[in-house]
């Protein structure tokens, strides 16, 4: 038999959420100290329930869960009253956000300091702050964090610093080279990219292009080839 967990007072966001049952919701709650958790919260999609207006994606919450196996029970959940969450463009990287936690982490498996990045990419987004650089920078802290940080400031072999006016190519899992590669093992970047992805500092228009396509590229090897549908979302908007 399994042994139950009680959980009070954890920061949470709320990263997905389906129907459950007749007036029930299925909710996968992002945590600091336990990760990402499934909860069924009771009553929540009827219409006079408190749960409807706190439990709202992109707003940092305070929630008590009970748990006997992968599947718990909220028990009660805190937010901010004033809280505005994200609209617009905002809200699409936000979305994007949420599909790369939901796709790259695993259930009860702890990252604070993925969270902390997290929250502070939303408190961004939430802000206005800028939407490329936002998104580049959370990539690079959860790639970091669930243990595929890249090499950015070093020669992939070699260990020599990275030169500003320098091209490599960029393989995932090896880092920046300067000799050939086959077609699709790696990207070609400027070493200014580089050096302004490792040290977080805003990028040219060039550089937002690069580290884009660079960062793409990498993650897409993580997420199996298998497409991201936020990123179809930001497509049609474009389009």
């Amino acid at each position: 038999m399994s042994t139950a967990e009680r959980v009070d007072l954890e920061p949470a966001f709320l990263i997905h959420r389906r129907p459950y049952r007749e007036t029930s919701a299925l909710l996968e709650l992002f945590t600091r100290e336990h990760g990402r958790v499934a909860v069924v919260a009771r009553g929540a999609r009827r219409p006079r329930s408190a749960l409807r207006f706190a439990l709202r994606p992109f707003v940092p919450l305070l929630v008590a869960w009970s748990a006997r196996g992968d599947l718990g029970t909220l028990r009660d959940v805190e937010a901010p009253a004033a809280a505005v969450g994200l609209e617009g463009s905002a809200l699409l990287s936000g979305l994007y956000v949420n599909e790369l936690v939901m796709r790259l982490t695993h259930r009860h498996d702890p990252h604070p300091e993925l969270f902390d990045a997290y929250a502070g990419a939303v408190a961004l987004l939430e802000q206005g702050g800028e939407l490329e650089f936002t998104l580049r920078v959370f990539e690079k802290r959860m790639l970091e964090a669930i243990g595929y940080g890249m090499l950015l400031d070093r020669v992939a072999g070699s260990g020599e610093p990275v030169v500003r006016e320098q091209r490599y190519r960029y393989r995932p899992d090896v880092g920046p080279g300067t000799g050939p590669a086959h077609a699709g093992e790696s990207v070609e970047v400027r070493g200014a990219t580089l050096l302004a992805l490792a040290g977080e500092r805003p990028l040219d228009a060039q550089g937002q292009r690069e580290a884009k396509r660079l960062m793409r590229f990498v993650l897409n090897q993580h997420l199996g080839g298998r497409p991201l549908a936020s990123r179809s979302l930001f497509r049609t908007l474009d389009g």
